[in-house]
């Protein structure tokens, strides 16, 4: 994790219309809680060789391959079904990521 921020990976099937989507959401969602973040996004299919690099991942759909990060599903941020619940999810990983109750 970069000094007192959290790296993000947004990651939806292409990584142009649903992770953009997403990532504006999240971007709102942490600067109301005042977490600092980076935010990437990718495909699905490139997880696997960011997942390195980043602090947890977001995706916004169904990522069924192990990684040793954090996986968020945010579909719900698009779709506004489970949004109070999976804001409440993000907010309270990145910050236990930062050491923050």
């Amino acid at each position: 994790m970069s000094k007192g921020m959290v790296k993000i990976l947004v990651a939806c099937g292409s990584g142009v219309a649903t992770s953009t989507v997403a990532q504006e959401a999240v971007k709102k969602i942490l600067a109301e809680a005042k977490i600092p973040a980076k935010i990437y996004k990718s495909t699905m299919s490139e997880i696997p060789s960011k997942a390195p690099d980043v602090d947890v991942i977001m995706v916004t759909t169904n990522y069924r391959n192990s990684v040793d990060k954090p996986v968020i599903k945010v579909f719900g941020l698009i779709s506004g079904i489970g949004e109070a619940a999976i804001k409440k999810e993000i907010i309270e990983t990145c910050n236990g990521l930062l050491g923050k109750e």
